[in-house]
């Protein structure tokens, strides 16, 4: 599976071309005040993780869904088929009973 953050994508759609023109959005329309460095790091890296509230502030700034923000390829990934592993050979019981004898 792979995920691409698509902000920037969306916020150029829209005519958002800075962050700090997304920063000024987010506080005149969803309420959200984040820092510039939070905002430039929403901008240009693809983030690990995202909290729903600000998923949410952006998709109100920006008037888009989630669906424009985040793109998901739910292709399943194909593994390298792996022969199964045999099974070692156990040492055999030298008595009836399971044990061994013990040592001279």
């Amino acid at each position: 599976m792979k995920i691409r953050w698509r902000l920037r994508m969306a916020a150029a759609q829209r005519e958002v071309w800075t962050g700090t023109e997304l920063r000024r959005l987010l506080a005149e329309k969803a309420g959200l005040e984040l820092s510039s460095a939070s905002v430039s790091a929403l901008f240009t890296k693809e983030p690990s993780q995202v909290k729903m509230t600000t998923l949410a502030a952006l998709c109100t700034a920006l008037e888009c869904t989630p669906n424009d923000l985040i793109e998901v390829d739910t292709t399943p990934v194909e593994r390298p088929i792996t022969p199964p592993r045999p099974v070692a050979d156990l040492p055999k019981a030298a008595s009836a009973r399971g044990r061994s004898m013990p040592p001279l």
